[in-house]
């Protein structure tokens, strides 16, 4: 069925077209306009919405697309779990750490074999190279708060903003279609989120701690849909079918 672009919100009663039309708060006329000879008797009885978000045009995504967006949308949803697993295992000294980041590290490696395809060796692994220093500046940071050297907090943390723009920059000038401005604003939206999350786990809000991870995930994930819907639209042609 064919919805115009605008919401109604009805509790549509079946085989009562007279009593569907008294209890809907919108007029459902543009909705019956569009969906000539339809029998409208026949919905099921239930909480209806239509968006204003929906097209009267099909969208189509090719198999590349949905591909590329999942792959993108795990990178970046294993990026903030093994941060976090990362950020855990420093401050509380697990014996596992050094596993934790050789782990946390393989993040930018699959990331450059995932902008390869597009973007050849050289933009791959430059974009690789920032990214794993994002990481270990992350852990350097880390480790001067729980240690409570201040000076060395604050010189990681100004080192971890230069890198965020540094990796702004760049996406800005591969993609005409990635705003480094925006890229920017997103990045560093993610190191404050990133450090807030650090320190409730130092000073012992948990609870706080898990509340900024779900926070992170969204950024984190709007971000990796950033990602590629940049890339689908500058090679459009490697995603046509």
């Amino acid at each position: 069925m064919l919805c115009p672009i605008r919401r109604f919100f009805c509790n549509i009663q079946p085989y009562n077209p007279g009593l569907s039309i008294k209890r809907c708060p919108s007029n459902i006329f543009p909705i019956t306009t569009v969906n000539p000879g339809s029998n409208f008797n026949c919905l099921y009885s239930r909480y209806r919405s239509y968006d204003e978000s929906y097209s009267t045009i099909p969208t189509k995504i090719s198999k590349s697309e949905v591909a590329l967006i999942n792959t993108l949308r795990m990178l970046w949803e294993q990026h903030i779990a093994w941060t976090r697993m990362t950020i855990v295992s420093i401050l509380a000294g697990l014996p596992d750490i050094n596993l934790v980041i050789d782990r946390l590290l393989r993040n930018p490696i699959d990331f450059e074999k995932a902008l390869k395809p597009f973007y050849g060796d050289r933009i791959a692994s430059q974009f690789r190279d920032l990214f794993k220093s994002h990481l270990i500046i992350a852990a350097e940071l880390v480790k001067a708060a729980k240690a409570g050297n201040n000076q060395a907090a604050a010189n990681a943390e100004k080192r971890w903003y230069a890198n965020a723009d540094e990796i702004a920059n760049f996406l800005g000038r591969i993609n005409p279609y990635w705003s480094q401005k925006d890229w920017q604003t997103m990045l560093h939206e993610h190191l404050k989120l990133t450090k807030s999350e650090a320190i409730d786990i130092l000073t012992g809000n948990y609870a706080g701690s898990i509340k900024l991870y779900d926070e992170i995930e969204k950024q984190a994930l709007k971000m990796a849909d950033v990602m590629s819907k940049g890339i689908v639209k500058q090679f459009l042609e490697k995603f046509t079918r």
